[in-house]
């Protein structure tokens, strides 16, 4: 049997709300609503940061951030002790290749460090900006080849020389064309990879750097979209009074010590232009997804090459007074998309309500595959849920999310979560208020019930229950010895 072969499509920042065919009226996006129909979606699928190294750490090894010790935004070293699953399949005769980003390590001032990943094509490019010395920027160096010289067609002033100086209007920052995008770049250079590796079986990694901030599209995509139309962010007057300290200041001040304006001092068009932007880089992306699907097909490749279509974690976009990321649990944050698409293997027009996680990939790819799933990985195969041989309602009681000191010092925040599909608690360790929401009459987490005089003895089986799970997901099951010597 022929093997099957994947693109592995991995956004950075991108909502779960995002998609037209899953609830969004507000955005066009025509080729995730057909990846929708001709795969399985999960509609509750989380992520195990809202940072991405520690998340992109979690679901490339199949195990947990704090125990793949990937737990910082851009360590200094990926751990040799742990094995990313691409390595695993290159392994097996695939080959494998990334497109964009990887960020397992920093990025300061150098490429990134790599472990042994797996992928002998690596067209690497972080972010698109001219940030690194000639050469290191494969994307750079590709608009270069084309004649483009970026800062001309960048329309944004610079910090530093090299990335965009913080706007107070976002619509100021004119992107550059589609044409000449990072996005299309990482299209044009993962169809490139295919063409090399036509023989099979292969995989690609494709990493975008959008739709992550700054927002940035190109002026051709804002203008599809009627920014007076769009609603605001999710807000409620003094509802940030019950909850930590830190989201006050990031509403008053701007998130990420003062990185983004403050939604205090925003009005109601501004507010909208941000999420018409957001919303921009997501219609190219799709664009783009499009694209790669369409050569698919006219390849003949599609039945047997399964797209997996996620990304690391979300966005705040306004919502409850914040922007960006951080050490926020919310659900714009780490509810994250997750579709699986191969119409030879996966159920087709399946939504999927499950509780998963990210971490549960790399073992469900495994398994799709035939190969053997390691002892050490921590996720769970979604790969029943997938060929329809397991009730597509239930996958786990529970999904988890951790923050330790992630993003250095934006947020010195160290939580954990635990949600069980009703309750959501976010258990602060370095500090007296945590966080406590109930789903089934306050979707929204406007809401801590963390102080509330009535909750007290749900907030203590609630902070039992994150307690247990903490310690118990991280246990490394490795196969070994059992005797007493």
């Amino acid at each position: 049997m022929k093997k099957l072969n994947y693109v592995w499509f991995c956004t950075d920042q991108q909502r779960y709300d995002t998609i037209g065919a899953l609830g969004n009226p507000n955005i066009s996006t025509p080729n995730l609503d057909r990846l929708v129909r001709e795969g399985t979606a999960f509609l509750r699928a989380y992520t195990q940061s809202p940072m991405c190294t520690p998340s992109r750490s979690s679901f490339l090894t199949g195990r947990y951030p704090r125990s793949a010790r990937g737990s910082i935004n851009g360590n200094l070293v990926f751990s040799r002790d742990e094995t990313l699953v691409t390595k695993l399949f290159a392994d097996e005769g695939y080959t494998c290749g990334l497109v964009g980003k990887l960020h397992l390590t920093s990025v300061y001032k150098r490429m990134e460090a790599r472990t042994d990943d797996g992928y002998s094509y690596f067209q690497w490019s972080h972010h698109p900006f001219d940030s690194w010395e000639e050469g290191l920027n494969d994307y750079q160096t590709w608009l270069k080849e084309k004649g483009v010289d970026w800062r001309k067609a960048y329309g944004a002033p610079f910090h530093d020389g090299v990335l965009p100086a913080p706007q107070p209007l976002p619509e100021k920052i004119r992107g550059i064309a589609a044409e000449y995008h990072q996005t299309t770049w990482c299209v044009e250079k993962a169809i490139e990879f295919i063409e090399q590796s036509k023989d099979g079986p292969w995989c690609i990694s494709i990493n975008p750097f959008d739709p992550h901030p700054p927002f940035d599209p190109p002026e051709e995509y804002k203008a599809k979209i009627d920014a007076a139309k769009l609603p605001l962010p999710a807000w409620k007057e003094g509802e940030l009074a019950g909850k930590p300290e830190f989201q006050t200041d990031c509403y008053l001040h701007g998130s990420q010590r003062g990185l983004v304006r403050p939604a205090c001092e925003m009005n109601d068009d501004e507010k909208r232009e941000v999420i018409r932007d957001y919303y921009a880089e997501v219609m190219l992306i799709d664009d783009q997804l499009g694209r790669l699907m369409d050569y698919l097909d006219h390849t003949g490749q599609r039945e047997n090459t399964v797209i997996i279509f996620m990304s690391d974690h979300g966005e705040m976009l306004g919502d409850h007074g914040q922007y960006w990321k951080g050490g926020l649990f919310y659900e714009q944050l780490v509810h994250v998309p997750l579709i699986l698409s191969c119409p030879g293997t996966i159920q087709q027009g399946l939504r999927s309500d499950a509780l998963v996680e990210l971490v549960d990939l790399s073992p469900t790819l495994l398994e799709l595959s035939g190969l053997p799933v390691p002892a050490y990985m921590q996720g769970k195969s979604l790969a029943g849920i997938l060929k329809g041989t397991a009730d597509p309602s239930y996958h786990k009681d529970c999904v988890y999310t951790e923050y330790y000191y992630s993003a250095g010092r934006p947020h010195q925040v160290c939580a954990t979560m635990y949600y069980d599909g009703r309750y959501k608690v976010v258990v602060h360790h370095n500090g007296e208020i945590g966080e406590l929401y109930d789903h089934a009459v306050d979707p929204e987490e406007f809401h801590n019930l963390w102080d509330e005089p009535d909750s007290q003895q749900l907030r203590a089986e609630m902070v039992l229950k994150c307690f247990d799970h903490t310690i118990l997901c991280n246990i490394d099951r490795v196969l070994g010895n059992t005797g007493m010597y």
